[in-house]
């Protein structure tokens, strides 16, 4: 049985209906990846799924007792408290297992939570308000987690997090072998999770029932063959129109099926839905640059005893393209700052070329006035823009990034995260530019966009300099790549990100158990987290006790090894060449091992504890 059905599902919000009539059945171990244009529906169809929203029309079928995980877009405001508590609170909804005492019970938990942080290499003595927007993602994910679900709900998992990051996600979700249903731009987190493909179009939903390559290429063909039937459709309607037109022929008692049919056909063109025109965006260049871009010589910053870039020199010629890559808040943004003349060097030197007409994209969005509409912010006040030499209405210009009219006539700030960056882009290319900036463009973008804006890249003549955590995107468009490093080091290496990857240094060993994983465990699974009595830590160890804890050290080193290696073997895409049954064996040890581990900290802890003077 499947564990959600969908059959016949409509929901609107005032216009045309976001959903018509969809049927969606999601299967045990399946991994979904669900597309669609910004706006068509996608959020609004994983919410139904999560039950945080009822559909106006149809039924959904949840198999008794499913419990569904829903990591949002956006970290919601408010959360406080450590690692331990935020992760603890998505156990708050379970139900205690029938026969436990409340001992047991709390005791499953502990173990339970502890089994997530170490999985998820978490800190729990951290405060959630105070880490990075990629660890509190990562905290929310083990929050839903925690509950072991049956379905795991992920809305853009990607968004804002760094190369490293977004690698750590997706091993952790190839291991995970639970049902996956998320929404992404990343092409290749596409490419290597999703097992099926659904699409939003149109209000319709599609099921390709496929990997992503494979779509691709069917949605093209797809896409070929409507565009012929649409324009087929179009002729022969207007035939019958100037037929129709004619009069008194067309009522002849001969001829009304054909005046029927033409009625269907009317009927047909006015429940079409358009496919919505496709992002139009033109890059101005300015006038050639000199040959030299940029020198940089010895050039050094920190902030305080943290070196961002120390000693890097490097020369940017006409044409390159070089992409930069580094961990959030590894000083990306502060390269760039001091590459362009915005921040001046503590030491070094940079040298700027001549004629230089810079067109930068900020990954804050900074450059959007949000008490000015949409147009104002583009042309200040202007109503046209000079386009390669060919004067166009500002209206007209921004209906290219997909603004109707009325939408153009908004205020920035009340603009969704994908309208916004297609402002900025409007903004940026309705001037001329010949050395390019873009500091993490690929946010919000959906898949179609993005791969408009990477052909624009491709084609530009001058110089770019792009800040992007979207591995395809630097794969198919840089020529080098900037990579910032420990100790403010930053490498040079030729090619795109894979091309980096094969040069780097070796970076440490994602398979081996997280840097104290020691810790994590017995502040989180020991009793030590919920305090026994006193009277009962006071106690003196029997001498059974005594060899136990003796013996623990060497057990919890076995264990470590066994997890160290089995962590690397499922690491190995061969694994899971070999067919399932060997992927669920190892990821049912995998899980035991945790459960072990944290057992055994736990023990050591309660021993320890007693053993020690009072």
């Amino acid at each position: 049985m499947a564990l959600l059905s969908m059959r016949d599902v409509s929901i609107g919000f005032g216009g045309s209906l976001v959903l018509e009539g969809i049927n969606l059945q999601i299967e045990r171990g399946e991994r979904l990846g669900l597309l669609g244009r910004n706006g068509v529906g996608k959020s609004t169809l994983l919410k139904i799924i999560a039950g945080d929203l009822q559909p106006d029309e149809g039924t959904v079928v949840r198999q008794q007792g499913l419990r569904v995980a829903y990591l949002v877009q956006e970290v919601p405001q408010g959360l406080q408290g450590t690692v331990y508590e935020v992760v603890g609170s998505g156990l708050e909804a379970l139900s205690p297992i029938s026969g436990d005492s409340a001992e047991d019970e709390q005791w499953r938990r502990r173990v339970v939570r502890a089994t997530i942080l170490i999985r998820m290499q978490l800190d729990p003595t951290g405060d959630f308000e105070s880490q990075s927007a990629g660890l509190k993602r990562r905290i929310l994910l083990a929050r839903g987690l925690v509950r072991d679900p049956d379905i795991v709900l992920l809305d853009e998992p990607t968004n804002h997090l760094d190369i490293d990051a977004i690698a750590w996600l997706e091993d952790y979700l190839l291991r995970y072998g639970g049902t996956l249903v998320f929404v992404t731009h990343d092409r290749t987190f596409l490419r290597k999770l999703a097992t099926r493909i659904i699409e939003i179009d149109r209000g319709r939903l599609i099921d390709w029932s496929c990997d992503y390559d494979t779509f691709a290429a069917r949605k093209e063909a797809v896409l070929e063959t409507e565009a012929t039937q649409t324009v087929q459709f179009d002729k022969k309607l207007a035939q019958e129109e100037a037929w129709i037109r004619q009069g008194i022929e067309a009522r002849r008692t001969r001829n009304e099926g054909r005046v029927r049919a033409l009625e269907r056909l009317r009927l047909q063109r006015r429940e079409r839905r358009e496919q919505p025109g496709p992002l139009r965006i033109q890059v101005q260049e300015a006038e050639r640059s000199g040959k030299l871009v940029m020198r940089a010589t010895g050039i050094t910053y920190s902030y305080g005893d943290r070196p961002v870039v120390r000693d890097f020199s490097t020369t940017i010629m006409r044409g390159d393209k070089l992409g930069i890559v580094g961990p959030n808040g590894s000083g990306k943004t502060t390269l760039l700052r001091l590459l362009l003349g915005e921040l001046p060097p503590q030491a070094g030197t940079v040298r700027r070329g001549s004629n230089l007409e810079i067109a930068y994209f900020d990954q804050l969005r900074a450059q959007i006035e949000e008490d000015r509409t949409v147009l104002d912010n583009v042309a200040d006040g202007a109503e046209y823009v000079t386009v390669n030499g060919r004067r166009r209405h500002l209206i007209g210009y921004l209906q290219d990034f997909l603004f109707s009219p009325d939408r153009a006539r908004v205020y920035a700030g009340t603009l969704s995260g994908g309208e916004r960056n297609r402002l900025l882009l409007a903004r940026l290319f309705a001037r001329p530019s010949n050395l390019l900036v873009m500091d993490e463009p690929t946010n919000d973008l959906d898949l179609e966009t993005l791969e408009l804006l990477e052909d624009l890249l491709l084609d530009y003549e001058g110089t770019l300099l792009l800040v992007s955590h979207d591995r395809e995107l630097l794969n198919n468009v840089v020529t080098s790549t900037l990579a910032l490093e420990e100790g403010g080091r930053v490498g040079e290496y030729a090619g795109g990100y894979d091309d980096w990857v094969r040069q780097r240094p070796e970076p440490r060993d994602p398979g081996a158990p997280p840097a104290g994983a020691r810790a994590v465990l017995r502040s989180a699974a020991s009793p030590a987290t919920d305090p026994a009595p006193r009277g009962e830590r006071a106690r003196k160890l029997t001498f059974k006790e005594q060899r136990e804890l003796e013996v623990l050290p060497a057990r919890i080193e076995a264990l470590e090894a066994e997890h160290s290696q089995l962590y690397r073997m499922m690491g190995d895409p061969a694994i899971y060449q070999q067919g399932g049954d060997e992927v669920v064996k190892a990821t049912a040890r995998l899980e035991e091992l945790e459960r072990e581990l944290a057992e055994t900290y736990a023990r050591w802890e309660t021993l320890e504890a007693k053993a020690a003077p009072e």
